[in-house]
Order: C-alpha cells, then structure tokens, then sequence
C-alpha cells in the first residue's frame, strides 16, 4: 500500500482512538509508520532528503521505543504495509500532519494522565513526535529548493 494511504488510514485511526491505551498503540503505529517512511526516503528517496531521512527514521524508532511496543499481528502493523512512497513531497506533508495530530494527542493524554510514569512518557514522547516533524518539514523545505533550482535551470536552458 502506498504511504498516503498508509498516513490517511493512520490519521482515521487516532482520531478515533478515545482510550488512553489504545492512543499509546496508534501513536506507536504512527512512528513506527514514519519509521518506515523515513527508510524508504533515505534508501531510494531523492539525494537532498537522504541525511533528514535517516534522522527521521532513528527519531520515529525512538518514539517506537518511547511508548514500548504493542501486541500486534503482522497484518495491523500499518508500517509493514507500505510497499511504495508515491509523491515524496505529498507522502511528507502528509506524515508531517500526521506527527503533529499524534503530539496533539499525546498532550491530551499526559494532561489527563493519572500516573507521573504516564505522564512522562507522554511528555518523552510528545518530543520525539515534535523532532521527527522537524525533520518532516525540512525535508519539505529541500524539496521545495530542489524543484526551484530545476525550475530555474529549465527556464535557462529553454
């Protein structure tokens, strides 16, 4: 399945999710899914995003290992889905909203929090969430550089 499908079917789940378990999963299900991405850009992606690329996957592993794994069959892990990128710049814009909607859900949760270890992977993971979007967004910056420089080559040479 490709990545916005992937994303798409991501944000459905969080907004969805009202339990405090079940969000812990679905955010880890996100950064296990930006995990997957970031690997795949910076494997095969375009040269500018490779090193951003790689930040992003050990920042969307580190938000994995933030909320601890869930017990999941192959089949619901979203992440082992994903068999193509697409359009890099619409699969990053994408998981960019999708990392802001898990921290904004993550900040719901910690502030609701009955336990302090809750509320402090939360919080752990809420900047992990807000790291990997940084990387997202810079990502999306590079791109828009690049096509810019291939406009003006374009224009010069036409």
């Amino acid at each position: 399945m490709d990545a916005v499908r992937l994303i798409l079917a991501s944000r459905r789940a969080l907004a969805g999710t009202v339990e405090g378990p079940q969000l812990m999963v679905e955010a880890w299900q996100s950064y296990a899914l930006a995990q997957a991405i970031g690997s795949r850009l910076a494997v095969s992606g375009p040269p500018e995003l490779r090193g951003e690329a790689l930040g992003l996957t050990e920042l969307a592993g580190s938000g994995c290992g933030i909320l601890g794994a869930p017990l999941l069959g192959v089949g619901d892990l979203r992440a082992a889905q994903l068999t193509e990128l697409g359009d890099a710049h619409e699969s990053l814009l994408r998981l960019g909203g999708l990392l802001g909607e898990v921290g904004i859900a993550l900040v719901g949760l910690a502030s609701g929090a009955d336990d302090e270890a809750t509320y402090w992977q939360c919080m752990e993971a809420i900047d992990a969430a807000d790291e990997a979007r940084d990387r997202v967004l810079e990502m999306l910056r590079r791109l828009a550089v690049r096509d810019q420089v291939l406009s003006e080559r374009d224009a010069a040479a036409g």
